[in-house]
């Protein structure tokens, strides 16, 4: 510490700080700033990132398709299930069960007496072969053979039941 002139207090130094250099025209400790050791880690990185966010939007892409794909497969089973159901009831001559297999519309519009009436005096079926469920109409092409030994197009309209979900025949053309 330096004494002050006629008793004033002494001046303390500044303190000196380690790694600043002493004054203009002195060399940095470094030539330039540190870098991350290369831009092929920077790459990689950005590499990992783009196949995680392809994943992630392929995979969501994927999923959706899937769903897609087995919704369509489910409304096929359904439809040639209750459509064969239905057919099967016909030709066992087991009209309660066929009226069973009608969508609730097609039940307000024909009571069961009225339905087991009216198919009882048909022509009976003896045969049937049950088509492909086109998907976007929801309908059923069937071949039926009648017991006089004639065969007949028949089409089958199906509707979803909105209580269960399952499909349900809601016509015959």
């Amino acid at each position: 510490m330096l004494s002050g002139a006629g008793g004033a207090p002494p001046v303390p130094e500044p303190p000196s700080e380690p790694g600043v250099p002493a004054g203009p025209g002195a060399a940095p400790p470094f030539a330039a700033p540190p870098t991350e050791g290369g831009r092929r880690r920077l790459w990689l990185g950005l590499g990992v990132g783009a196949l995680a966010v392809l994943l992630c939007c392929g995979g969501g892409g994927a999923a959706i398709v899937g769903l897609a794909v087995s919704n369509v497969q489910a409304i096929e089973e359904q439809g040639r299930t209750v459509t064969d159901d239905y057919y099967q009831a016909l030709v066992a001559k087991d009209w309660s069960k066929a009226y069973d297999r009608l969508c609730d519309d097609a039940q307000r519009r024909e009571s069961r007496p009225d339905f087991e009436q009216r198919v009882a005096a048909e022509p009976q079926i003896s045969g049937y072969r049950v088509g492909k469920v086109d998907a976007q109409t929801l309908t059923v092409p069937v071949d039926v053979t009648l017991s006089g030994g004639k065969q007949e197009a028949q089409q089958v309209t199906l509707a979803p039941d909105p209580q269960t979900g399952g499909m349900e025949v809601c016509g015959v053309s």
